[in-house]
């Protein structure tokens, strides 16, 4: 378990159109006090990291209406190689790892969310930095 406060003062967008997987990563990440940003569209959360380059971590969805998360991915490297990038899937095959890290993903999580797993995913990729 991580310590409580762990993301105090640390900005994270949640890229995802879907209210109820929202709100469970709402949920989870204001019990370790991170900062919520949300965008619900791949449009939307490209604009939202052009306005707020403080964004420590992106959780993105890959199955938004209009631009997919992969896409816009791809359109968030273009401008910023260093934002972590976790994808949330609720679908997973084989061939999706490859194609979820060659668009500059950092890593992935299944749905249904696994609290500790992510907050570890988090962890890890935030040290990094």
């Amino acid at each position: 378990m991580k310590k409580d406060n762990f993301l105090a003062g640390q900005k994270l967008l949640i890229a995802e159109d879907d209210d109820n997987s929202y709100l469970l990563l709402e949920y989870i990440l204001n019990q370790v006090g991170a900062e919520i940003m949300r965008t619900e569209t791949g449009e939307d959360t490209i604009q939202a990291l052009l306005k707020n380059p403080d964004v420590c971590l992106i959780l993105m969805d890959i199955k938004m209406a209009g631009m997919n998360g992969l896409y816009a991915t791809r359109k968030i490297r273009e401008f910023n190689v260093n934002v972590p990038i976790i994808v949330q899937t609720a679908i997973m095959f084989k061939d999706d790892k490859s194609k979820i890290l060659e668009a500059g993903c950092n890593d992935f999580i299944s749905k249904p969310i696994d609290k500790e797993l992510l907050l570890q995913k988090i962890d890890q990729l935030l040290s990094q930095g």
